[in-house]
């Protein structure tokens, strides 16, 4: 599969005791990638609580959560609903192809979901794997943004 031949981003991702998902349209990346462009991988930041600080404030004026498809940030206990949500996601659109980028320590679970459907309509990779500043990687850091937005308003 080419890049231009899938029609959903999927990216789930987990944080700690979180885990959550989100599916971008290919007719919205356009639109979201310039909103994004601040968006930094957390693992990597010095001063942490000033960016998610100035972050929260961009996903607000930009409303980024507006433009994606569907998204949710749930306890790591949840995993299995987030997984049936994505796949539930997946067979409400049968003639769409899927690009899933799903957390290295998730990745083998999920396969075996994953396993069990049309296998042909999705490309998942690790989280990992993601090249360094390549658009899917940029998409990435928004579940990545949101997953330490929810972590840290929950240990304030």
């Amino acid at each position: 599969m080419h890049k231009d031949e899938f029609d959903y981003y999927v990216f789930m991702d987990y944080s700690e005791n979180l885990i959550g998902y989100l599916i971008i349209n290919k007719e919205k990346i356009k639109e979201l990638l310039p909103k994004i462009s601040k968006l930094k991988h957390y693992k990597g930041l010095r001063n942490k609580v000033q960016y998610l600080n100035s972050i929260k404030k961009v996903f607000e004026k930009d409303k980024i959560l507006e433009i994606v498809s569907k998204y949710k940030v749930a306890e790591l206990r949840q995993n299995i609903e987030i997984c049936s949500e994505i796949f539930e996601f997946c067979r409400k659109n049968p003639d769409s192809k899927f690009f899933m980028s799903v957390d290295d320590r998730q990745y083998k679970g999920f396969m075996k979901i994953a396993f069990l459907i049309d296998g042909k309509r999705f490309k998942i990779v690790k989280e990992g794997q993601l090249k360094k500043n390549s658009i899917e990687y940029e998409m990435s850091l928004i579940i990545d943004t949101l997953l330490n937005l929810k972590r840290t308003r929950q240990n304030e």
